[in-house]
């Protein structure tokens, strides 16, 4: 029986309606906001005498197909009240402010650029980012602490492989705002960053030898409903680590009788929730999906060991975003953070 065509208020609907839509019926063009940041990429790849026609496309992820000039972009940053979706699905919206957008397209123009120009091919670039034959990892851990890598995106994501390290290192040399001869001076990315200058300067002005907008799972052709695609999603981004040892709870609740007249440790936990876990997100890089996930844990083992607040609140606000931030940091060097670009 074939589907009736979506209705044309289709954005009125509530949560639950929309998550039964399907990603290829949803009537999404690259217009408005999007396309104005999408135009300012592309004026930043000319200022540098960059002649790589981009193209741009919606599917359900960022993503730049390998060997393509084409790039990937969310269906959910074409329309607000899809933006809004995500939000309540994802907890956030990646690139919907505007410069966590720009940040990611540099990133994926360098990728983009690499196929252009087949970069990747030359003996120099191999040697300073290493081989892009090397396997794409399902996780990785990161060093913080390296200055062998830029940092662009979160989540130290240069490190995770060595094209992702070339498109990171792209992203940071095409920022305009950037200042990367003072800001690296001293570390060893800034070998990278002087190659890329000068593999830029070499393809400047030039045709790319490839131009190939080919569209690797376009939304149009998405048949899975919205509902589906975020289950998959957050499966993806749930937990695979340990449960929290109960020692770090009672740092700052407690099941004493003193305490028996305290806010429950559930119920802290629960107020401040919100604003901790975009605070240790911002410090970490992990996705507040998965944040929220540690955070839910808690409270459920908060209500277990029927645990009260046992410290000042405004110590425990400090203390409990250091203790989240731990726990997340230990997921990141468990080998637990995931590649998604």
């Amino acid at each position: 029986m074939p589907r009736l065509p979506l209705r044309h208020d289709w954005a009125d609907l509530d949560d639950e309606q929309l998550l039964d839509v399907r990603m290829s019926d949803l009537p999404l063009q690259i217009e408005g906001t999007l396309a104005e940041r999408l135009a300012r990429i592309r004026t930043e790849l000319d200022s540098h005498g960059l002649q790589c026609p981009l193209h741009f496309y919606l599917s359900d992820e960022w993503f730049t197909p390998d060997g393509a000039t084409a790039i990937a972009i969310p269906f959910y940053l074409a329309h607000p009240r899809l933006a809004r979706l995500e939000e309540a699905q994802m907890l956030e919206v990646e690139g919907g402010e505007h410069e966590s957008c720009m940040r990611i397209l540099r990133h994926e123009s360098g990728h983009a650029i690499d196929n252009a120009y087949r970069l990747r091919l030359r003996r120099h670039r191999r040697r300073i980012f290493g081989s892009p034959s090397k396997p794409y990892p399902e996780s990785y851990t990161p060093k913080p602490y390296s200055k062998s890598y830029v940092l662009h995106l979160d989540a130290w994501y240069a490190q995770s492989h060595p094209d992702e390290d070339f498109a990171e290192t792209f992203a940071v040399w095409l920022t305009p705002t950037s200042q990367w001869q003072p800001r690296y001076a001293e570390w060893p990315a800034l070998k990278k960053l002087e190659y890329m200058d000068e593999l830029m300067a070499s393809v400047r002005a030039r045709p790319p030898k490839i131009d190939n907008p080919v569209e690797v799972e376009p939304l149009r052709r998405l048949r899975k409903t919205l509902r589906r695609h975020y289950r998959n999603k957050r499966r993806y981004y749930g937990l695979d680590y340990p449960n929290f040892y109960d020692r770090d709870l009672r740092r700052l609740f407690s099941d004493a009788p003193e305490c028996a007249g305290n806010i429950t440790a559930a119920q802290f936990i629960t107020r401040i929730r919100r604003p901790t876990r975009r605070l240790v997100s911002s410090w970490t890089g992990i996705y507040q999906y998965t944040i929220d996930q540690v955070l839910e844990d808690m409270v459920a083992r908060c209500r277990e060991l029927k645990l009260r607040l046992a410290v000042p609140e405004e110590q425990a606000r400090q203390d409990f975003a250091v203790l989240l931030t731990v726990q997340a940091m230990n997921y990141l060097h468990s080998g637990g953070h995931r590649v998604i670009l």
